[in-house]
């Protein structure tokens, strides 16, 4: 049984059977249909934010180094966790695009405002500033490469630094529906306030795949289009990102799926709790990070695959348990029953 990834499985059925009940309908491409104009005006909605640029790629490493590419000067780089995304898994996407990342001391994941005015404070202070890259955005996940959530007063808090420093905010949401599910004053809307641009993320919470980019700075908005056709994220057939997030968002379907990830992988950290094993990290959402003896993931691992996440002293590894809105309760049954056990 798999629990080392969110998106093995293909998606939720209410997505399947409307791809197959429009497959032979006949739109216009490129994300310009009504399908994606509908899942344009719910998403609006959603971030009580009518102004907001809505576009759909494919992927999220494709939607990091979008919209990255299209906020930065070239002589700019990303601030982010050390831990982060585009940092450590996404094979120097960001670097190939011609921006440095330039990393952060974390905790748990997690960046505070502190952290990131400490680093924009150092920079545009420097005499020598000019002669290294200039910071000119934010990334932050939410939630992040640990499962940690940032609280609202947190990312609000990082906000006002960014608008005080005059950079970007940029929220990459892959696992967004997990953030939100296990942290509900985690919004749409408060993501709109704080964010210059962010993405919910469909392919690990439901989709197919896809990701759906809000854009709420204005000069984020311009001529991101282009920007989306060079690097490679038009999709010719966009109205299937469009009607994969219709499906998802036009009721509570996003957050429900969400629900059920998050409720399963909290009973495995409790029968891991039990069991004496330590957390890696503290997460509230769908991943679930330990710290086992390496003679009970051998026993562990004829059974179940997991993400082995460090290789750590005393014979012993952190691991990730992962759940996903396909999880079966039956499964997490199985799997609590031999942490148990061993």
């Amino acid at each position: 049984m798999r629990f080392d990834s969110d998106y093995t499985e293909g998606c939720i059925d209410k997505i399947q059977k409307a791809l197959a009940r429009t497959n032979l309908d006949q739109t216009v491409g490129y994300g310009m249909d009504e399908h994606c104009e509908r899942a344009r005006d719910i998403i609006r909605r959603l971030c009580v934010c009518p102004d907001a640029d809505v576009q759909f790629l494919v992927g999220g490493t494709q939607a990091n180094l979008t919209l990255i590419t299209a906020a930065l000067r070239p002589h700019q780089g990303v601030l982010a966790a050390v831990t982060g995304h585009v940092n450590v898994h996404e094979s120097g996407a960001i670097e190939a695009t011609g921006h440095k990342v330039l990393p952060l001391p974390e905790r748990q994941g997690k960046l505070s405002a502190d952290d990131v005015r400490g680093a924009l404070a150092a920079h545009f202070s420097d005499p020598h500033a000019e002669h290294t890259v200039q910071p000119g955005l934010v990334y932050l996940s939410e939630p992040t490469e640990c499962g940690t959530v940032y609280s609202a007063d947190e990312l609000r808090a990082i906000s006002a630094v960014c608008r005080q420093y005059q950079v970007y905010l940029y929220i990459d949401g892959a696992r967004l529906g997990y953030a939100m599910a296990a942290c509900p004053e985690i919004t749409f809307h408060l993501l709109a306030e704080v964010a210059d641009a962010f993405y919910i993320g469909g392919t690990k919470v439901g989709a197919l795949f896809g990701e759906a980019m809000v854009i709420t700075h204005p000069a984020l908005k311009k001529d991101f289009r282009y920007i989306l056709k060079q690097r490679g994220g038009m999709l010719a057939k966009g109205r299937l990102l469009g009607l994969q997030f219709e499906c998802l968002l036009e009721d509570d379907t996003y957050l429900s799926i969400a629900r059920h990830a998050v409720a399963e992988a909290q009973r495995i950290r409790q029968a891991g709790l039990e069991r004496g094993w330590k957390l890696y990290a503290d997460s509230p959402t769908n991943q679930q990070f330990f710290i086992v003896p390496n003679d009970q993931l051998a026993v562990l691992a004829r059974k179940y695959s997991y993400d082995i996440w460090e290789t750590l002293p005393d014979d012993q590894t952190a691991i990730r348990f992962c759940t996903s809105w396909a999880t079966q309760p039956a499964q997490v049954d199985a799997l609590i029953e031999d942490i148990r056990s061993l």
